[in-house]
């Protein structure tokens, strides 16, 4: 977890579902909405730049410089080790949200492998935290990107996958993005208000989802596994 999103709203639409308090966002993203949306491409991403909410598109992949020739392009952080030497610096200044719609995950054995879409019950956005340096500078893609912040299923998630996201309602997801906030008291946020497997669903869909070039609303479509 997390290696392929469901993000078929347009930018304004998850900007306006994020109810921000503050001063008018400003929606810069030209990613196109998609249903099938995999690590290595550029998704809208929010951020506070100058103060001001901002949603632009950034690389789905994480690689500091000075490990280009020791360590590969994470696309995920484990909460666990946010506060390592690695990730630190990002979670100090480099939080972000990825809004999105829903997530997939793969069950069964290598050959045969059951995607499935998981999303909130009210289906309604959702707020992914996710940490990286978000430069625009696209030379150097992986320096410039993010990763998504993943924990333990807690056993409510762990028939679909033993890790998941770490997704906020919109005033916690507010709260992430609070550069106020410490490292510390963001690590112990995304701890303590991370929404739980119940608030969560997820059905069976097409396995032409394990393709990155499909895209459509039939691979988020419930799949009746029986017929």
């Amino acid at each position: 977890m997390c290696g392929r999103l469901d993000q078929n709203h347009t930018a304004i639409d998850y900007v306006a579902a994020m109810h921000w308090r503050g001063g008018a966002p400003r929606v810069a993203s030209q990613a196109a909405p998609s249903y099938n949306a995999p690590p290595g491409t550029w998704r809208p991403l929010m951020r506070i730049v100058d103060g001001q909410l901002v949603l632009a598109d950034a690389f789905w992949g994480y690689r500091a410089s000075w490990a280009a020739d020791k360590l590969p392009i994470s696309i995920n952080a484990r909460l666990e080790k946010l506060g390592n030497r690695y990730w630190m610096p990002l979670l100090k200044a480099g939080r972000a949200i990825v809004p999105a719609d829903g997530w997939y995950e793969w069950t069964g054995e290598k050959g045969r492998k059951q995607p499935w879409h998981i999303h909130l019950k009210t289906r309604e956005p959702l707020f992914i935290a996710a940490i990286g340096a978000c430069a625009s500078a696209r030379a150097q893609a992986a320096e410039s990107g993010f990763a998504i912040v993943t924990a333990d299923a807690e056993g409510g998630m762990v028939d679909v996958h033993d890790r998941r996201p770490i997704v906020f309602s919109a005033e916690d997801a507010a709260l992430w993005l609070d550069p106020d906030l410490s490292a510390q008291q963001a690590e112990q946020l995304a701890r303590s208000v991370a929404l739980g497997p119940d608030a969560f669903e997820w059905h069976p869909v097409p396995k032409e989802v394990g393709r990155a070039g499909n895209d459509g609303p039939h691979l988020a479509a419930q799949l009746d596994l029986l017929a």
